[in-house]
């Protein structure tokens, strides 16, 4: 069977930047499993994926625009740190929700002094292009069940996986 929207993929990945670092792999764990065409994949691997069968190996570079998106330096921003007065444990890494002109947003502090704090509202692979090894291990068309609920389902229905009728779900 070919990947093609609403189908379910399981596949193996590895993820490295231009410079040959790797970001993330799977090879070491569980593999993947996604519904192909519902955007949890980054645009240009999902692409790739297209048309494909299990059993496939492939390399594919994914630019930033189709990736994580450019990064935007008016993303940073530093603000003073009275403004987060009752936020514990606030030291670089630490990932906050901020309110902007568009919404909330994951924001993410890259620098703290005695009275001002810097976040990036950037996502931290934006800007970066992406090389991906991909092997394919099945492809099956997606349950309805799984089209409702977004996600794909494990041999047991995810609504009853634990046999108590318990919904994971919900």
């Amino acid at each position: 069977m070919k990947i093609a929207n609403n189908s379910v993929v399981k596949l193996h990945y590895a993820v490295s930047d231009s410079e040959g670092t790797t970001i993330d792999s799977s090879y070491d764990h569980e593999p993947l499993e996604i519904i192909q065409g519902t955007g949890y994949l980054i645009p240009g691997l999902e692409k790739a994926l297209e048309g494909r069968e299990a059993g496939e190996t492939f390399e594919v570079d994914v630019s930033a625009a189709d990736a994580y998106g450019e990064r935007f330096d008016e993303y940073v921003q530093t603000v003073p740190k009275e403004l987060m007065q009752g936020v514990e444990d606030l030291e670089v890494g630490t990932q906050l929700r901020a309110t902007t002109d568009e919404g909330e947003q994951t924001v993410i502090v890259i620098d703290v002094n005695d009275t001002e704090i810097t976040v990036d509202g950037n996502h931290p692979l934006a800007g970066i292009d992406l090389h991906f090894d991909v092997e394919l291990l099945a492809v099956r068309e997606a349950t309805a069940e799984e089209l409702e609920h977004g996600h794909v389902h494990k041999e047991s229905s995810c609504c009853d996986a634990n046999g108590k009728g318990e919904s994971c779900c919900d």
